[in-house]
Formats: structure tokens, sequence, C-alpha cells
């Protein structure tokens, strides 16, 4: 976790993990051997700050502490005694099979059907063209960008700073028709799904180790990890890794590729429990015996009136660095995204006090945060954010601003413990947006926060569903689950009887987010952004501290 600074004078903030203390000592261990290091140094230019040790998900727990504990077991073992893969490692590999889900899942995978229609109905451009012995430079980029994958093609566009300009073309007709349920799954390219991650980083060195004592000792069993392999030879492309590695000693192995599937060669691989199980998204009967069985409890669908529904900031005198066309999205988009900001930014500037705190997580490019800073001078905007590239987007938009008022901290929120006044969250996939409300409610601040990705909420180590003594007494896990994987589906290409159900859907899984805070002390509101066509997840969860 690193704060990016606003100037080159002030200074760098360290955080390092705080269990407890004793006798003098700090904990973990670690942490005290940190101090001691730079007490020694006589360093100067950190400011120490202290974060206590929070559970984490069983990802973070699996790729950050559990598989080099393995690893390492493995390493000691392996000269001695017959082999014994690690139980983790093959849950890295059933991890990697297990198809992407990110956010805007529906458009990729509807871009990736047409790149798979393109290639049936015209093979020559990857069957072809690849018989041939000698291309010019131009056919063979040709050939290289037919045979990249979509899923490739997204991962690597994240890695510059300097993105693709965005296209306004609609795909056409029978693509955007097409059943979500005939889609084609994405594919991992890394190890969280499309986009390099720290998971990446910690990863590498593990599974490289583990990877040379395969290939010396018991080079039979490499085709056991098929995509264990892509992803080791993948993550060799990514920038600047080719050249740490180097300076770290480590010499990447030239392995073959593997086709085989490691469900042919692992028959067990479906009895290794997953990293987060997953309930069984096809369930009978879909969502209407659920939707009646809260309406015989009196839960209906009903949404809070709109303050101000045609209420819009004056986008053409803002400077252009404020506007979210800043953020080489298409006109059409740009549009959408001024419409969510309008609801947003009413919200939070008809709370804010001047000296308010306000905290913009999961802040992205930093759409909303820039806006409120630029909008509230008065009030101090903190955007946190896990992407680099994203905040390194947002902070020169800030700079071209001129903004003083504003900060910009690179971690997964769950690290963030400082006071606010006011969160925001737009878009916040699925249980992130119950991360954002319970951080808001622990430090009784105001929130306002527009849900996404409705289909990836389950039962976490913090968070159960339903949340609400309400929903709690009417509803089973599986039939909250019911509400959260129709509340998906609501976007613009479906059947207008489904959009309305899905939006049913969605309105009654934050009607539970809102009873449950409501519990806390807050009075919460569920509102419609205005228009809903800003958004196929345009609800709003707005809450106050009573």
């Amino acid at each position: 976790m690193k704060a990016i600074k606003k100037s080159l004078t002030e200074e760098e903030y360290l955080y390092l993990d705080f269990s407890h203390q004793t006798k003098g000592c700090i904990f973990p261990l670690h942490t005290s051997v940190t101090l001691f290091l730079l007490s020694y140094c006589d360093c100067k230019i950190f400011k120490i700050c202290l974060v206590v040790t929070k559970e984490v998900s069983q990802w973070t727990r699996l790729c950050e502490l559990t598989i080099p504990l393995a690893i390492e077991n493995f390493l000691r073992e392996s000269s001695d005694q017959p082999l014994n893969i690690p139980v983790e490692i093959l849950q890295l590999e059933k991890k990697l099979s297990e198809p992407v889900r990110v956010h805007n899942d529906d458009k990729l995978r509807r871009q990736k059907l047409k790149q798979q229609k393109a290639d049936e109905a015209e093979p020559h451009l990857t069957k072809g063209k690849a018989k041939s012995k000698v291309h010019t430079q131009e056919t063979s980029e040709e050939l290289d960008s037919a045979s990249k994958s979509l899923e490739l093609k997204v991962a690597f566009s994240k890695l510059t700073v300097q993105e693709e300009p965005a296209t306004t073309n609609r795909e056409p007709s029978h693509i955007r028709k097409a059943k979500a349920s005939d889609l084609p799954p994405l594919e991992h390219v890394f190890a969280e799904g499309l986009y390099f991650t720290l998971a990446d980083i910690v990863l590498l060195p593990c599974i490289h180790h583990f990877l040379v004592i395969i290939c010396k000792k018991f080079s039979e069993k490499l085709v056991e990890f098929p995509l264990l392999t892509s992803w080791y030879q993948r993550i060799q492309e990514v920038p600047r890794v080719k050249i740490a590695a180097s300076k770290c000693g480590i010499q990447f192995l030239h392995l073959p590729e593997l086709l085989t599937t490691s469900t042919e060669h692992h028959p067990n691989l479906s009895e290794v429990p997953g990293v987060e199980e997953q309930n069984d998204p096809l369930f009978i009967g879909g969502p209407r015996p659920t939707m009646a069985k809260l309406m015989e409890k009196g839960i209906e669908v009903m949404f809070s009136p709109h303050p101000c529904p045609t209420w819009t900031l004056d986008w053409n005198v803002l400077p252009a660095a404020v506007s979210p066309k800043e953020g080489k999205m298409s006109s059409d988009r740009a549009l959408r995204k001024q419409q969510q900001l309008n609801n947003l930014v009413y919200m939070v500037t008809n709370q804010a006090k001047p000296g308010d705190r306000i905290v913009d997580f999961c802040s992205g490019g930093g759409h909303v945060g820039i806006v409120l800073a630029h909008m509230l001078p008065s009030c101090q905007v903190t955007l946190i954010e896990n992407k680099e590239l994203s905040l390194i987007r947002a902070k020169k938009r800030s700079n071209e601003l001129g903004l003083n008022n504003i900060w910009f901290i690179q971690a997964n929120m769950e690290y963030f413990t400082g006071m606010f006044n006011i969160g925001v969250a737009l878009h916040a996939c699925g249980v992130a947006t119950d991360m954002v409300i319970e951080h808001c409610i622990k430090t009784r601040a105001s929130f306002v926060t527009c849900p996404c990705c409705y289909g990836f909420i389950q039962n976490t180590s913090k968070f159960n569903f339903p949340k609400s003594e309400q929903f709690k007494k009417t509803l089973s896990y599986k039939e909250h689950m019911i509400l959260c994987r129709f509340a998906d589906q609501t976007a613009a290409q479906l059947p207008p009887q489904r959009r309305l159900i899905g939006k049913q859907c969605m309105c009654l899984v934050d009607l539970d987010r809102a009873r449950a805070a409501e519990e806390c002390g807050y009075s919460v509101q569920v509102i419609s952004m205005e228009p809903e066509s800003c958004s196929p997840k345009n609800n709003m969860i707005v809450g106050i501290p009573i």
C-alpha cells in the first residue's frame, strides 16, 4: 500500500502491519525488523503508519501466504522424499481454469463472440497464412493480430498508459441479440483474470522455483499444469518482468506449449477445494417465486423519489480535464458517464460541509473524485484505487486542473483506516459495494454508492447474505443469490420484460443492503439514477447516519 505524493517536497508514507505490542516489541516481527532497520539507517524520508492487521480474502491468503509457504516446504522435501504436489498448486491450476468475471463481462464476451465469428468466416487469416514460409512484415503483423485472443488484447492494453482510441461502432445485430448463455467465457490471462496485479508479482518467484524442480526431476509431471505453464510464459511478456528477473538471478525456463487440459491428467482435480466455492447459478423458476415470497412479508420493489432528477453540472463551462471525455472513452459513453456523475455529485454536494473529508473508493481513473475536488474546493478528497495506471491518469488530470485538495492512495480499500465524512463509490463491483458501506458505517460517515456486478455477490469471510434481519427471516442464502443473479440481467440488448425483472431484482438486493444499514442507525434511500439510460446498473444507495 503506497500513498502517491502530491509533490516532491512531501513525505512518503510507509504502511506496516500491526497486530499487537508486548514489552517494546511490535508484532508481527517483520514490522519490528523494518523499524529497527530504518532507525539504524537514520532514515527520515518515510512517515511510518502502523496498520492494524485484518482478515484478508481467501484468494489473497492463497497467493501471499499459503502458496509461498507450500513451495518452501516442497523445495525442502523434494530432494529426499517422493513427489507430493502441494494442494495449493492444484488450487491455483483450478482457479486458472475458471471463467474470468469482470465488471464489463457481457461487453467483452460479445466482442469475443464477434471475433470467433470473424475467424470462422475467414479461416485463411489464421490457417492459410500460417502455412506460408515467407511473410512480409505487414502480413506477419496481420497474422499476429488475428491470432491474438481478445483476452490478451484487453490485458496488454491495460499495461500501457496510452490506451488505444475508443471506438464508437456498435456491435452487429446478431451479436447484440445473442443470449448471455450463448456467449463464450473469458479465459485467464493473469492470475486474477484479465489484468496484471500484485498477485502475479508475488506468485512468479514461487511458481518459477516450483517449475524448476518439476522440470529437473519430474518432467513427466509438467503436462499436469498446462494453465500454470501458460501463465508462467505469458507473464514474461509483461514490460520490465524479464529485467527484474535477471537482476534477481531468475533464469526463466523455456517450456513447451501444453495443449491438454488439466482435468485429463488430474481426474480428481474437480475434488480440489476451490478458492471461493460458488453456488450453482442455474435456478429453477427464476426470480418470481422469491419475489412473491418477499411480497407476502410486505417487502416490495420500491424506490425513493429522486430529489432533483433534472439537475446537471454545466459540462460546457467546466475545464476539459474535469470531463470524463479526458478518460479516452467514446462520446456516447462519456455522455452516459456525465449523467452518472450528475447524480452522484448532486447527492454528495448536498451533504458536504466545508472541511469535510470525502473518500472516492474504487476510484478508477478518478471521474468521481476529480469532479468533487473541483466542485468542493473547501473539502479534502481522497481517491483509493489498487491499479497504478488508473491513478496515474487521475493524477495527470488533477495536475492539469491545479487541484490542491486531492490525495491519491494505491491500495485495496480494506487497508484504508483514515477518518472521513462521506464515502462515495461509482460501480464498485459485487461485495466491494458492501465493503464501502461497511467502511462508512464504522466511521459513521455518509455514503453514496452505485452498485455493480450483482452476480458476483456471494458469502465471504466478512459478509453473509442476506444482510438485514428482515430479509434473513424471509429468504435463504440460495434464494437471495437468485435475486443477485437475475439483477445482472439489465443490459440494453435484453428484451424489455427481462430488463424490468432485472431492475426489480436490483432494487430488492439493494433494499436488503439499505435495511442492514438502517439497523446500524442510518437513514437510507434506494434511488434510481436519472435518466435510467445512463447505465444498466443505475441504482444509488444513499445513507446518512442518524
